[in-house]
């Protein structure tokens, strides 16, 4: 899903399709007389994790189509480039060098996985062009390595609307511990960044509070038969099983799980929060529970629109997850060309690598109500918007039970 774009003699941007759909709904098609601005949005389109890689793609979607309706930038065309990184880091990363080598594109969201964000983030800071992803959650990615005692700004080009798993996994342990008042767990991950991480720190939460972790053990992403896992959980008489990972093989875990005779839940981050967790472990799934950032977004005012755009536009994807948050993000990004703009006369700065160094500082000051809550940045680039909530598996759907901020006292 790539679209070639080139300046023409006259100076005025305007993009051809190769090979590639248009998501664009027409509401962001080019008059003639305005310059054409690219947004490029990467995420997991096709396989693994695309349920929610899609609901980031069309929250991006409706952003631009509703800048553009409303005039948003005067004299300005957003423009959506999709690209589909399939969960793997060396896709993105190339994925970050198209982006970056369109000499209309002025910045870029996502992408869905921490671990495709690892190889992406020195691309985008090489052309200082700004990066926001929806639901990006390691907390490495914004405040380094060393994040535990020393933190330090890796990329000043990178941003996020989620927050990161510092909170979600204190939050998941908390209510595992006080909520459910279990115990024991037995803790799972996935070996990759996002899932090994939040795993972690989820058991340094759950053994502060008192807990007891059990047992613990590794997957592969791809895996299918889990039947040596569930002996091991079964023989450690856990009480919950918590799983750092993507929906993917969760769902088949709680699955075969059950199946084995081992009736607790499966407790989870946001990567198994979605639609497809539940269509595939079918009534396996009761019971088990997961954590999302920020709250429901069917509970928020702002949000109704975008839900029925979504819903109307007949769009695939799951936008219950980070929907509401890459609206927000490319929203972030299209206000902070209007900023550029504003500051430049009411004309689009001429050099595009002057205008997307604009754009990073302009996105850092943003400050204004999205559709997910309050949105603006702190100085590692993390979102100041701290709420979490936890979602329990009822009567086959998802249903909030626990909605705050993590308390990591």
């Amino acid at each position: 899903m790539v679209i070639l774009a080139s300046v023409m003699a006259t100076g005025a941007l305007t993009l051809t399709a190769c090979g590639s759909r248009d998501d664009s709904g027409g509401d962001s098609s080019d008059n003639g007389s305005s310059k054409t601005l690219t947004i490029g949005v990467d995420a997991p389109l096709s396989g693994e994790n695309s349920t929610t890689g899609l609901g980031i793609q069309y929250g991006a979607q409706i952003a631009v189509d509703d800048a553009n309706k409303n005039k948003l930038v005067p004299g300005v065309t957003f423009k959506l480039k999709a690209y589909d990184d399939k969960a793997q880091p060396a896709t993105g990363q190339s994925n970050a060098t198209a982006i970056t080598g369109d000499k209309t594109a002025i910045g870029a969201v996502g992408p869905l996985n921490s671990g495709v964000a690892q190889s992406m983030q020195q691309v985008f800071a090489s052309a200082n062009m700004v990066e926001i992803s929806p639901s990006n959650t390691n907390p490495e990615l914004t405040q380094g390595k060393n994040w535990q005692t020393d933190k330090k700004r890796p990329y000043k080009t990178y941003f996020r609307t989620a927050t990161t798993d510092e909170l979600q996994g204190s939050f998941a342990a908390d209510y595992a511990y006080n909520g459910l008042k279990k115990k024991t767990v037995f803790v799972v991950d996935d070996k990759q960044t996002y899932g090994a991480g939040l795993a972690k720190i989820f058991t340094e939460q759950f053994k502060k509070l008192g807990g007891t972790v059990v047992g613990s053990d590794h997957v592969n992403t791809g895996d299918k038969d889990f039947g040596s896992l569930v002996t091991k959980i079964k023989t450690s008489k856990a009480s919950l099983l918590y799983y750092g990972g993507q929906y993917d093989e969760s769902s088949l875990i709680t699955k075969q799980l059950k199946g084995g005779g081992v009736n607790i839940p499966l407790f989870g981050g946001d990567g198994m929060f979605a639609s497809t967790y539940i269509e595939t472990a079918g009534s396996a799934s009761e019971g088990d529970l997961a954590t999302a950032v920020g709250v429901p977004a069917d509970t928020l005012p702002a949000a109704k629109t975008f839900i029925e755009t979504y819903k109307s536009k007949g769009y695939k994807g799951d936008y219950g997850a980070y929907g509401a948050y890459s609206y927000d993000a490319t929203t972030a990004i299209i206000k902070a060309v209007k900023a550029a703009v504003d500051a430049n006369g009411g004309k689009v700065p001429s050099d595009i690598n002057d205008l997307r160094s604009k754009v990073v500082d302009e996105v850092q000051k943003s400050d204004f109500e999205g559709i997910s809550g309050k949105v603006s940045f702190d100085q590692y680039g993390d979102t100041t918007n701290k709420q979490l909530t936890v979602y329990q598996v009822e009567k086959g759907a998802w249903k909030a039970v626990k909605t705050g901020t993590a308390n990591l006292g």
